[in-house]
């Protein structure tokens, strides 16, 4: 049996791969598919809360250079003078993401029980942590 690290690299390597082409087709990159979700999900969004949201590999420019591209666009406004909100257009491009990720997401874990996919989350979360904040999980 390969160890853990082996299988958790070649996971993240094929996920990524997937989840980096899903939204090419609609114009979207990856990380201005992200932006657009975190700014539809927040009505008060802000650069910084793009920013300081979980993206996909990002180096700590490439938000920024994200919404500017989504503002370019045309897929996100500026409602305010440092809020954020999608048209609704960039509401299209992501609904149209949206489906193709939900599809993808929904194969990936083909075969696998939803018991089993609970447990290899909660396994590897707990294997993410530092070992004395684990005890406490």
């Amino acid at each position: 049996m390969k160890p853990v690290g082996y299988w958790l690299n070649r996971t993240g390597t094929a996920l990524t791969a997937t989840m980096n082409t899903l939204p090419a087709g609609s114009g979207l990159t990856r990380l201005t598919w992200r932006v657009l979700k975190v700014v539809e999900a927040d009505p008060q969004a802000t650069v910084t809360t793009v920013r300081t949201s979980p993206t996909a590999n990002a180096s700590p420019a490439e938000p920024a250079d994200a919404v500017t591209a989504v503002l370019a666009d045309g897929w996100v406004v500026r409602p305010a003078a440092k809020h954020l909100a999608p048209t609704e257009d960039g509401r299209a491009h992501l609904s149209r993401v949206g489906e193709r990720v939900a599809a993808f997401r929904e194969a990936s874990t083909a075969g696998i029980p939803p018991e089993e996919y609970r447990i290899t989350v909660g396994v590897l979360e707990r294997t993410a942590l530092d070992p004395e904040s684990r005890e406490e999980h």
